[in-house]
């Protein structure tokens, strides 16, 4: 696999960083590249929080540093992905002021365009 075979748009499901793995929100990542071939990620997660990310890719493994402000309070993580196809990623992450007992939980599904083209 090829960091190329990333990009595109993905269904997430996951779990916040605590003792429970059920998930807890669902939502969007996009993943593109930068001039450098870098990934880019922008996550949509329920209806109001946008994170947003960069990263790199080696050995079917993504690792994407990740911020988001809330209250005008910037919160920062890594999120790291295995890389099981081009259409199915399964990660864990964590951010700084999360509870350092627990990593968060995801998985990301490619949205795949069901269109007929003519």
């Amino acid at each position: 696999m090829i960091i190329q075979d990333l990009v595109g748009e993905y269904l997430i499901t996951g779990s916040n960083q605590e003792r429970s793995d059920e998930p807890t929100y669902k939502g969007k990542l996009a993943l593109s590249l930068d001039e450098n071939n870098r990934i880019i990620a922008h996550w949509n997660i329920g209806d109001n929080q946008e994170q947003n990310g960069t990263g790199f890719f080696k050995d079917n493994i993504l690792v994407i540093n990740f911020y988001y402000e809330v209250d005008d309070l910037i919160f920062k993580g890594v999120a790291v992905y295995r890389c099981m196809t081009k259409d199915v990623l399964n990660g864990f992450w964590s951010e700084k002021h999360g509870n350092p007992l627990f990593l968060g939980s995801e998985q990301a599904l490619r949205i795949k365009s069901s269109e007929v083209l003519n």
